[in-house]
């Protein structure tokens, strides 16, 4: 199949998909269940990508599997996340925000996912379509990356979940874990993922294109859509969590600092503020 036409083929479904799911969420209310599926349908068009190009099997395996098993591993958990629960409160803010709006910018938010997820195929029709296989150091590197990050945020979403479930931590910060070291590891090996297919890939025909989707998903999850929307609300319902930014970095795991007076500083926007000492 041409590149072109499965790239296309693959942008109506993402469509259609969360066209769906924005008719759900004017039922519902609940808008978060857009995450889920959007992991779920990013790992079904690795899969299809696989299937439909002429690329190496080793390539295409490849991409089917490590694709298809990150979107089906994270799908399942922010299904579980979300489904039956209250919307995320991002979205919840986003809603109250746009009032009477809301229907029609959420319609153009979930279209905008379609095309952020688009983007991000670029990791899977890539090396789909390339006919020569990576060196063995290369394979090795991109398997030891994807591995890498799907143990990574697989083990900070359990200990996220372990801590919020636990009833003497309610309203607490979460540091268990990775969670001690970075306020956000489950998105940096989110970023971590994409960064596999890229060293797999570089160094053969448009192998340069798959450092697109590991830079635009660490730009919207440290810029857009992920920390600033998030710590917004945490740190007016977490307990120390000023304290938290503070001592922690906010996406490279890294041993945390430790605060002393900038913490006071943190705590009063009007004041100015000193880096915490080492």
């Amino acid at each position: 199949m041409p590149i072109t036409t499965a790239v296309l083929a693959a942008f109506g479904a993402l469509v259609v998909a969360f066209g769906i799911v924005w008719l759900v969420q004017l039922r519902t209310g609940n808008a978060g269940m857009i995450d889920p599926v959007w992991a779920l349908t990013l790992g079904a068009v690795a899969v299809f990508a696989a299937l439909a190009g002429p690329g190496a099997p080793l390539n295409r395996v490849a991409v089917a599997f490590g694709g298809g098993v990150w979107g089906l591993r994270l799908g399942a958990h922010l299904w579980r996340r979300n489904h039956h629960g209250p919307e995320d409160p991002r979205y919840a803010a986003l809603r109250a925000r746009w009032g009477r709006h809301a229907p029609r910018r959420m319609l153009g938010f979930f279209m905008l996912q379609a095309v952020i997820s688009l983007l991000l195929s670029i990791a899977f029709f890539v090396p789909a379509w390339q006919t020569h296989t990576p060196s063995i150091p290369a394979i090795v590197i991109a398997l030891c990356i994807g591995f890498a990050a799907l143990a990574g945020e697989a083990a900070a979403d359990r200990q996220l979940h372990s801590h919020l479930a636990d009833p003497s931590q309610r309203g607490q910060v979460c540091r268990r874990g990775w969670w001690r070291y970075s306020r956000h590891p489950n998105y940096f090996f989110e970023s971590l993922h994409w960064c596999a297919y890229t060293v797999w890939s570089i160094g053969q025909p448009w192998g340069w294109a798959t450092l697109v989707p590991p830079f635009a998903m660490a730009w919207l999850l440290l810029k857009l859509s992920g920390v600033p929307l998030l710590e917004a609300r945490l740190v007016e319902t977490r307990a120390g969590y000023r304290e938290y930014m503070a001592t922690t970095h906010a996406f490279i795991p890294w041993p945390p600092r430790h605060a002393h007076a900038d913490t006071d500083a943190n705590a009063d926007p009007h004041r100015p503020s000193r880096s915490p000492r080492p």
